[in-house]
């Protein structure tokens, strides 16, 4: 706690953003940098609340009492060592996470929460324009070799956690860059991709190898991985999407969300790519999906051009403000307000898509949706199952439609195949939850892809423990 009546004092303040004219120009990052006082008075809010419940909503267990005091005496390199100490990324969780640890801040409680997760990303960019944040070379090497497919958030975690441990570590990605969803899934103005690719080279000049346009299973056969390392972390993602099957679903202009943000990343990029162009420039643009997905693909969108842009949602609008059925210190689930929807879009709730409309050629004219009742459970707060309202079906035109549903497992074919992994009735890989291991004695797997479609925080926490449990596999093996 660095001051003891901070949060009497000040409000919660967030750093300034570009005007939307200006920033749907480029995809820069535009969320403005904040002024060392106003991070000094964001700091000062931390109370002295006993316990410190943000720390576990945290997935990582950040020390955020510690590293806001740090912050407030102006103690960067201590806030800095503090952060590391639980989080091998906070760059990219001070960018993209929804912040878990603010809906359990408890300041909130009764008053707008401390600014955790903006505060987190400064002290890290404040310890590279320092120059105190340095690579940081193992003190010793074992003989073991581990490789890791998939190079995602959990796949960089565990890499980095098995490297400082000595242990000589590969990762295998099947795409041009390093990164996953880090890299070809999160647009640039969330995630500059220089952000990603500077921390690639430290990892790089700590030891770490990468192995970029390698299939495991398909280019790279799974008897060399077997024969080459000691241990395998598979760290795939999860990353078949739900579909969203209504008659005419093969109109021309129907894609899937993470297919046209990938390609939209490519092209910024300047990596070139093989499939057909998706191209939003003067286009009526639906996006079904309520996610952090369909926001990207709504501020993609417009950067291309978009006549146009609709977000559809299944169930009713979510409320502003808790209520008696998300109590503190639970993550409550409220109506977002994306950058991405102040940049411009057309909501609506309570619809349901009943098929897409196409013309004789076979190409997207628009999708016909109905208007849902709901009743709600007024004890969990739990949506029941709708009732279609008579007479309120509407076309709406449009002329591409991204499906933003989310996904429902790991890809089978390939690696996890070839491996004879055992999957859970969900299909992801069944992967201990105290140990991380397969069914296949050297082989472990964390993230998406063992615990399902979840958040970038997760899948680094994930990283970090399977990484210690391999760890603790070699130590009790050998």
């Amino acid at each position: 706690m660095g001051k003891i009546d901070g949060f009497l004092l000040y409000e919660r303040e967030l750093p300034s953003k570009l005007d939307v004219e200006k920033r749907l120009k480029d995809y820069k990052e535009f969320i403005q940098k904040p002024s060392d006082q106003q991070l000094n008075c964001q700091s000062a809010r931390c109370m002295d609340c006993g316990v410190p419940f943000c720390q576990n909503g945290c997935p990582l267990g950040n020390l955020i009492p510690e590293f806001n005091e740090a912050v407030y005496k102006k103690q960067w390199q201590k806030a800095y060592q503090i952060l590391i100490s639980t989080n091998n990324f906070p760059e990219f969780t001070g960018r993209i996470c929804p912040a878990p640890c603010e809906s359990a801040c408890v300041l909130g409680i009764n008053d707008k929460a401390v600014t955790i997760e903006e505060i987190e990303k400064n002290i890290v960019e404040i310890a590279f324009e320092q120059g105190f944040a340095k690579p940081r070379l193992p003190r010793l090497r074992t003989d073991k070799k581990v490789a890791v497919v998939g190079s995602g958030p959990a796949g960089l975690a565990a890499a980095y956690q098995l490297n400082q441990m000595g242990y000589t570590t590969t990762v295998f990605e099947r795409d041009p860059e390093i990164g996953g969803l880090l890299r070809f899934g999160i647009p640039d103005f969330k995630l500059d991709k220089n952000i990603v690719e500077r921390r690639v080279q430290w990892m790089k000049e700590e030891g770490i190898e990468f192995c970029t346009g390698v299939n495991v299973g398909v280019n790279y056969a799974v008897e060399e991985l077997n024969r080459n390392f000691d241990a395998i972390v598979l760290a795939t993602g999860s990353t078949v999407p739900k579909d969203l099957v209504i008659p005419n679903r093969d109109a021309k202009g129907i894609y899937f969300a993470m297919d046209f943000l990938k390609q939209s990343n490519k092209k910024v990029s300047g990596i070139p790519f093989e499939e057909e162009e998706i191209n939003t420039k003067g286009k009526k643009v639906v996006v079904i999906g309520g996610g952090d997905t369909g926001s990207d693909c709504i501020g993609t969108s417009n950067r291309q051009g978009a006549e146009v842009v609709y977000q559809i949602y299944y169930k009713p609008m979510q409320p502003t403000e808790r209520d008696e059925t998300m109590p503190w210190p639970n993550y409550p689930a409220l109506l977002q307000i994306t950058s991405s929807h102040e940049e411009g879009c057309d909501r609506m709730w309570s619809v349901n898509s009943k098929e897409f409309v196409k013309d004789e050629s076979g190409v997207l004219k628009g999708i016909r949706l109905v208007e849902a009742e709901w009743t709600k459970d007024s004890d969990e707060g739990k949506w029941n199952l709708y009732t279609e309202k008579p007479g309120s079906e509407f076309v709406l035109e449009c002329d591409i439609v991204f499906i933003a549903l989310g996904y429902t497992h790991v890809e089978h074919k390939g690696v996890v195949e070839a491996l004879d992994i055992h999957l859970d009735p969900k299909g992801n890989l069944i992967g201990n939850n105290k140990e991380y291991k397969t069914n296949q004695d050297k082989i472990f797997t964390c993230g998406d892809a063992r615990k399902g479609q979840s958040l970038v925080v997760w899948a680094i926490a994930e990283g970090r423990q399977c990484a210690e449990k391999i760890d603790e596999f070699f130590k009790n093996k050998y």
